[in-house]
């Protein structure tokens, strides 16, 4: 991850930041949102300099100026050169936190299926056992149960139409294809109760296709499985000694 060359604040203040990777993805944003603009002020400081300083004047004859000298270039060159660099830091930056979020996965350490469709989403948590497809999975629509300071690999589809499945506290915007599994990763670092959207038009439901993400601590969450787990599992917890 990106060492922090400053701390994000603007972004913040308007959404909390709850996953590991976050910060870097809140680096880059505001990384590029004051580099953009200190170019807007310079550039429009300059031109309404300029409109000002050179205004029409009774008597005195405007310049013309072809811009083909090079003493005249240089005023266009040299910013252009400035920008270029300033270009290839943001990708540079970019490319690296692109990697260690959507390419290296760490390893997990519970899962959970994500499906979307018209107009909702399915969750399909892990059970105790960490693991999908197995009698102890809990399956809840528009309701999202992690644990906090756990490793989550999420496997995402489409039902129907393509979706887009964003976590604005996580920094997390990924697209659900139909037909596709994609498999990524988020790591929740702090409690609480949070929204989840579809960023991908989708139909006339779209702006209703909401859910939320519960970010509970460990005895939160395993309390949480044990509400929910499947009747079976529920039932052999509760079976009185002797009786077995």
């Amino acid at each position: 991850m990106l060492e922090p060359i400053f701390e994000p604040f603007i972004i913040r203040s308007l959404v909390p930041a709850a996953s590991t990777f976050a910060d870097d993805i809140d680096h880059v944003w505001e990384l590029i949102f004051w580099i953009t603009n200190f170019w807007f002020v310079l550039t429009a400081g300059i031109f309404f300099w300029l409109c000002f300083r050179f205004k029409k004047r009774d008597g005195q004859k405007a310049e013309y100026i072809t811009g083909e000298l090079k003493s005249e270039k240089k005023f266009v060159s040299y910013p252009h050169y400035a920008v270029l660099v300033f270009d290839v830091m943001i990708v540079l930056f970019a490319v690296k936190v692109w990697f260690d979020v959507k390419q290296d996965l760490p390893p997990a350490e519970s899962q959970v299926r994500i499906t979307g469709q018209q107009w909702a989403w399915v969750f399909q948590h892990a059970g105790p056992d960490a693991k999908l497809d197995t009698a102890d999975d809990i399956t809840k629509v528009n309701e999202l149960h992690v644990e906090k300071d756990v490793l989550y690999h999420y496997q995402l589809s489409a039902a129907d139409v393509l979706h887009n499945f964003s976590v604005p506290v996580f920094r997390l915007k990924q697209d659900a294809i139909p037909g596709r599994v994609i498999t990524g990763w988020f790591e929740p670092t702090q409690t609480g109760e949070y929204s989840v959207q579809c960023a991908e038009i989708c139909g006339v439901g779209h702006g209703l296709m909401g859910a939320r993400i519960f970010i509970e601590d460990a005895e939160q969450h395993a309390a949480w499985m044990q509400q929910n787990a499947p009747l079976a599992l529920a039932q052999a917890d509760v079976t009185p000694a002797g009786e077995e």
